[in-house]
């Protein structure tokens, strides 16, 4: 009997510490006659944009005959992506760039006496903006074929964007604004009052990270390119009076 008589005892402190962390919450939330709310805005989207770039260089110790080998390589690679199915209007390719190299010369003792000039490295990039995602993602990991025709390519990782960000952000603040008005009917009524006027609206910060990534969000903003499946939040932290 004295056992039941605990248990009721345990479970009638339960629900009045319950009622206490409550109106904490509450009290908390309504201060100086006005109610503090933060909502949040969430919507998972698929990148409709996808930018991808590559480089690839030739050296010679002339450096016509080295401008010579880069034209090829570029003919090379201009002609694999349009067999691919790219459009050669979506094909940039980059100014060329060029450095000498040296070799440092060391004497017998190990000392360092000077660089002889052992040729010229030339270096071009091609980018690649495009809406079609997908055969684009499927080229950049398919590059590697170039190899085998004597191309040094080297892949950058795709970046990838969403070109109706701004709409996106506008539904983002309206399920924020939104969250929030719920949240403070609810502390309204839970503290037996009314919710009255909204006071002041401010905006947290729009971040987009990747989904089912471990990213962490940032003060100044996360802004994801490396995932072509993204998630966009954002807050809203709202002031109203409380009646």
């Amino acid at each position: 009997m004295k056992t039941n008589s605990n248990a009721v005892i345990f479970g009638i402190a339960i629900i009045i510490s319950s009622i206490f962390l409550g109106r904490a919450y509450v009290n908390r939330a309504k201060t100086n006659g006005y109610i503090q709310v933060t909502g949040l805005g969430e919507q998972n989207f698929t990148s409709d944009l996808i930018v991808w770039e590559g480089d690839f260089m030739a050296e010679h110790y002339d450096l016509k005959q080295a401008y010579i080998n880069l034209e090829k390589d570029k003919l090379v690679i201009k002609n694999y992506l349009i067999e691919k199915g790219v459009d050669e209007n979506f094909l940039v390719f980059s100014a060329v760039s060029s450095r000498k190299k040296t070799k440092r010369k060391y004497s017998s003792n190990g000392d360092f006496i000077g660089e002889d000039f052992v040729g010229y490295e030339l270096a071009q990039y091609v980018q690649i903006e495009s809406g079609e995602v997908e055969k684009i993602e499927k080229i950049s990991r398919e590059i590697t074929e170039l190899l085998n025709q004597g191309v040094n390519f080297y892949s950058e990782p795709p970046r990838y964007y969403y070109t109706k960000l701004a709409d996106l952000k506008i539904e983002m603040i309206s399920k924020a604004t939104e969250d929030a008005r719920i949240r403070a009917e609810k502390i309204a009524e839970f503290s037996n009052g009314s919710l009255g006027d909204l006071r002041s609206a401010k905006m947290g910060v729009f971040q987009i990270t990747g989904q089912n990534a471990n990213e962490s969000y940032s003060w100044g903003g996360t802004f994801n390119t490396s995932s072509r499946d993204k998630t966009a939040s954002i807050t809203m932290k709202l002031v109203y009076s409380a009646d």
